[in-house]
């Protein structure tokens, strides 16, 4: 198991010592999931917020009428959660799911005010990412209602640099919020102005 992924992870918020950094990494479960196998289900109860070592996971929502709406992908050194279920103990609206075989880290919610007592400075690390989440959270949305399609895409291309090229088309287009089909047609039109 490589925890260095982690640790790097850690190292650009806070510092912990090589005897905290052992005690740190001890709180966490290995898992491997494999490719389409699910962490999490809508309506479950989140059980543990997961640090993605190699891989990458995908969270979304299923409406009605049978549409997925990716909310977010976590690709190796991102974390992923249904985060108003790990902190409210109620059930979740998402799935979160393997789009390719994946191996995380996991730290259960019913252990994450132990390693708060145990190294008081990680509570900082985790306040710094959920920040920068709501950030992120609030920023996209706003996006969302005034960005065009092919600048919600740029945008896209931007944050996840490292799965863009690897990622299904219909991923992409769910997460910037058009049909299949209309993001099809955009990347056409997009590589045609390149030429």
């Amino acid at each position: 198991m490589e925890t260095t992924v982690l640790l790097d992870n850690v190292r650009r918020y806070i510092q912990l010592t090589p005897a905290e950094e052992k005690t740190f990494l001890s709180f966490f479960e290995f898992k491997k999931i494999k490719k389409k196998q699910f962490l999490l289900h809508q309506r479950s109860i989140c059980p543990a917020t997961a640090f993605v070592l190699n891989g990458c996971l995908r969270g979304y929502t299923i409406d009605d009428n049978g549409f997925e709406h990716i909310l977010q992908f976590a690709p190796q050194d991102w974390w992923i959660a249904d985060m108003y279920s790990v902190l409210s103990g109620n059930p979740g609206n998402l799935n979160i799911d393997a789009i390719e075989d994946t191996e995380v880290l996991l730290l259960p919610r019913d252990v994450r005010e132990k390693l708060f007592e145990q190294i008081p400075k990680t509570e900082r690390y985790f306040r710094i990412l959920m920040e920068k989440s709501l950030i992120s959270i609030r920023q996209r949305l706003m996006d969302n209602f005034s960005l065009s399609a092919v600048e919600r895409y740029k945008l896209f291309s931007k944050t996840y640099p490292t799965i863009v090229h690897t990622l299904p088309q219909k991923y992409i287009a769910s997460y910037i919020g058009v049909t299949p089909e209309f993001f099809s047609k955009m990347k056409k039109e997009l590589l045609a102005k390149r030429r």
